[in-house]
């Protein structure tokens, strides 16, 4: 509906995002939260099965380096994905050493499924110094634990862990060496959520000019500054062409790139895979890792939150009940929402609280297939001015009842 709203947003072309993919790692990042559970394999298997539906690329199936546990979890998914012929790729995330890089080699053997090792080590200056490392030695584990890998057969994207805080003769060195050692891609981490939106693309540029066309690379980026989606964003328009996410933003401290909203933002911005997908079940994707994980929805989460479409506000529910009436739903849809509910399995709610209308009341009733008469529309709404809160369903039924009697 062009002609119904000015789009500042620019309409149809998501740019160089049209390049990127996503990589989802709430099995991996994501329950490294300290509040986290890490969830049991049936809810992992149905993870991996509604981010294949949903077009994601890529999802992180954890660290089979850390122990027994996790590397049973890693090989039940990659058998999950064998057996059941899904579309989306794993990978594995390794420290820059050789034991934690052979397990994940004997699991793609006796898988047969391929696992991209992401091998991560820190670079920036304040880490070196808080672990008594120099470039030397991160190099050296580096190219060890690349070449290893590369020799199993494995392919290899080598992770910089706070690349946002690194210095670029200490990137392009050790960028030099992992990509003569075999790695493919180069992940760019905003470990700590140092970086802005402009940092963020600012970064990206640089290692494209600095590393070429024919490496691929990756945004992983964290929430500590509240911008994590918006770098994300940032780091695809100017050339990451893999962006990191968890579901409903889980993570370590205050979380990551929330997954679910960048699929929503890529979807909204036509991007040539997400735009056309079907994205109905992000919304039980979003619920299932939050109560799998351990995590409740703040009821304004966006899509996925209990008030994301949801108003009792007299002139917000007039301007959908109107749009409803003319029997377009796609316009009810966007009168008052940025983001349009029937795309993504949900619907605009109309409530009655201390803000509303009569609108707001007849629509209520109309609903419950409730004959809405003037006396008795008036009565829900004084009960609902001299409330402080939105009236519940079972609260304006028995006003239903005692008004009828």
């Amino acid at each position: 509906m062009p002609d119904l709203f000015h789009d500042w947003n620019g309409a149809g072309c998501p740019g160089e995002l049209a390049a990127a993919v996503v990589l989802d790692e709430t099995l991996r990042d994501g329950i490294q939260s300290p509040s986290a559970i890490d969830p049991p394999l049936e809810a992992k298997v149905e993870i991996l099965h509604l981010l294949d539906e949903l077009g994601v690329y890529q999802l992180d199936v954890g660290l089979p380096g850390a122990g027994a546990h996790q590397r049973a979890s890693v090989k039940r998914l990659a058998e999950e994905k064998r057996d059941a012929k899904l579309r989306i790729n794993l990978n594995v995330a390794c420290r820059t050493v050789v034991s934690d890089i052979e397990p994940a080699a004997e699991l793609q053997e006796q898988t047969g499924v391929p696992l991209e090792v992401y091998a991560f080590i820190g670079s920036s200056p304040i880490r070196q110094y808080a672990e008594e490392w120099d470039l030397g030695f991160i190099e050296k584990q580096s190219v060890e634990a690349i070449s290893f890998a590369v020799k199993q057969g494995l392919a290899v994207t080598y992770v910089t862990e706070d690349t946002t805080r690194s210095k670029p003769e200490d990137l392009r060195r050790l960028f030099k060496s992992a990509i003569e050692a075999g790695a493919k891609r180069l992940c760019l981490c905003d470990t700590v959520g140092h970086a802005t939106p402009e940092g963020a693309a600012a970064l990206v540029r640089w290692v494209r000019s600095t590393v070429g066309p024919e490496i691929g690379l990756d945004w992983h980026g964290h929430n500590d500054r509240g911008l994590a989606l918006a770098n994300a964003l940032a780091a695809g328009a100017a050339g990451a062409t893999r962006l990191h996410g968890c579901a409903a933003g889980i993570g370590e401290r205050v979380g990551n790139t929330a997954c679910d909203q960048l699929l929503v933002n890529l979807k909204l911005l036509g991007h040539p895979i997400y735009g056309p997908r079907d994205m109905k079940s992000l919304v039980r994707f979003v619920e299932l890792a939050a109560k799998a994980t351990g995590h409740t929805l703040p009821v304004n989460y966006p899509v996925a939150g209990g008030d994301a479409f949801r108003t009792a506000t007299g002139v917000h529910a007039a301007a959908i009940i109107k749009a409803q009436r003319k029997g377009d739903r796609a316009l009810a849809d966007r009168v008052y929402s940025g983001v349009p509910a029937g795309e993504f399995g949900k619907e605009q709610q109309i409530e009655i609280g201390p803000m509303s209308g009569l609108s707001n009341v007849k629509h209520w009733l109309a609903r419950h297939e409730i004959a809405a008469d003037e006396p008795l529309a008036k009565a829900i709404l004084a009960k609902a001015k001299a409330s402080n809160r939105t009236l519940t369903e079972a609260e304006v039924a028995q006003i239903v009842r005692e008004v009828r009697r």
